[in-house]
Formats: C-alpha cells, structure tokens, sequence
C-alpha cells in the first residue's frame, strides 16, 4: 500500500521519522526525569509526556502560521530553507549527543518529585525541548505540508517516546541520552539531504 501523501516533498513514512527525530531532545530530557525518581510510575511517566507530546506538536503549528504567509514568495527556494533549517537543528543535536555524557549532565535535580512535575518545572523544559519545532513547523509551511496531521503524529510520537525515557532512565541511568540526541541529529539532517535531492535529481 503506497503511504498516504502529506504534502509536496514528505509522505507518512518521512513524517514519522522526522518526529522521531525532533522528539529525541524530549527523550534525553526524560531520561533524566526517571533517573531521579525513586519509583517508575505510569502516572508520572504520562504527566511528563503530555507536557512534552503537546508542545511538540503546537510549536509546529505556530512555526507553520508565521511561515505560511512567506510560502508563495519563496516557493523555489523552499527545499534549500528546510535543508538548511533541518541541517543546523540535526547538527546542534549531533554535537550534544556527542559529548560525553554522565549522570552528571542532568540538571533535572527535584528535591520533591510531585512539585518537580509541576508547571513550573515542568513548563520550562516542554518549552525548551520544543523550540526547534518552530523551525520545523516552517519548514513544513515551505513544504506545503498539512500541518494538522503532521502536528498530531509529532505530538502524539513524543508522548509515547518521552515515556519509553522515563522508564529507561528509571532503569538504567543516562547511558542512553547522548544516543539519543545523536539519532535523532541524524535524521533530521537526513530529512533535510532527501528534501534537497528530490528538489535537485
């Protein structure tokens, strides 16, 4: 069965990856939040990951609605934007996820887990972990992507990748957080190549 087409330059099965890709900063976050708790819970695990899963997927949306205004004045030049805006959030990654890591690297240090999954806690690492989405969601109004589902499947994978961080980092520390990042730098960048390519061959 050949996958539904989103838009001009990605089908499903590129969405999918380029929502793995964004949801792995989320993921190394996580990672740190269950390496701090004393006990994995699903409840926990699901607070983190709605706070997570639903700014990766409005970010997007507001990236998409400030681009789409610019989308037919800089139509030709749309495969070069999302090449270069995927290559440098792929590559920021890249270098993170290089560095040696420990369980040092987390800065998530709650002294009580109920307040640290609080707004204010929590607010502030769902915002950070879900700014490059705006360049993302641009890169989609540039596309011509429906952003609707393409916003939901980004959401809807974080949530679910975020938890899987907060049981693995409740069981093994962050052995794998730099991975993480370093996967998910990869595809991005590999998004962004395949974008060009198809525009150039």
């Amino acid at each position: 069965m050949v996958a539904r087409n989103y838009g001009e330059h990605m089908n499903l099965p590129e969405l999918l990856l380029l929502a793995v890709g964004l949801s792995m900063d989320a993921f190394a976050v996580a990672i740190c939040i269950g390496l701090k708790m004393r006990k994995f819970m699903i409840a926990k695990a699901l607070v983190v990951g709605l706070y997570f899963g639903l700014f990766q997927a409005g970010m997007p949306i507001i990236g998409y609605l400030f681009a789409i205004q610019l989308a037919g004045s800089v139509a030709a030049l749309s495969p070069w934007i999302a090449f270069a805006l995927l290559s440098f959030i792929g590559g920021k990654m890249l270098a993170e996820g290089l560095k040696k890591a420990d369980d040092s690297d987390c800065m998530f240090n709650p002294e009580d887990e109920n307040a640290a999954l609080g707004l204010k806690v929590m607010l502030p690492l769902a915002v950070a972990t879900s700014i490059d989405a705006l360049a993302v969601g641009a890169s989609l109004a540039l596309l011509s992507v429906n952003i609707v589902p393409a916003a939901v499947l980004i959401g809807t994978t974080t949530l679910i990748i975020s938890m899987a961080g907060v049981k693995i980092g409740n069981m093994f520390g962050t052995r794998f957080k730099s991975k993480a990042e370093t996967l998910g730098g990869a595809i991005l960048i590999g998004i962004g190549v395949h974008i060009l390519l198809e525009h150039l061959l």
